[in-house]
């Protein structure tokens, strides 16, 4: 199937950047949208930064104007840059593809996620 690795977290700062990967593998023929969500402690899990196959890119409002999210459709990547962290960014951020594979139609798959902590 589609496997999602992720990398990039770790603690900062209030006011560092960090900048997520996420590389998707597999029998893949195409992928459509790739976004990057979060999940903090006790929270629901919400979209951060969403963008399609064109470069369309959609933004939750809390991170609008700091965080900038990218794709490298060679490569099958997506990047989510962090910029003036804040200890509220705090969270499990989860990589997500919809992606066509050889024997499926287009599917929602979910990295393993990675921790971002934001320090005051």
């Amino acid at each position: 199937q589609v496997q999602l690795v992720e990398s990039g977290g770790g603690l900062v700062q209030a006011g560092g950047s960090l900048r997520l990967s996420c590389a998707a593998s597999g029998s893949i023929v195409s992928i459509n949208d790739m976004g990057w969500y979060r999940r903090a402690l006790g929270k629901q899990r919400e979209l951060v930064a969403l963008i399609t196959s064109g470069g369309s890119t959609n933004y939750a409002d809390s991170v609008k104007g700091r965080f900038t999210i990218s794709r490298d459709n060679a490569k099958n990547t997506v990047y989510l840059q962090m910029n003036s962290l804040k200890p509220e960014d705090t969270a499990v951020y989860y990589c997500n593809a919809e992606a066509h594979t050889i024997l499926l139609p287009p599917l929602h798959y979910w990295g393993q996620g990675t921790q971002v902590t934001v320090s005051s």
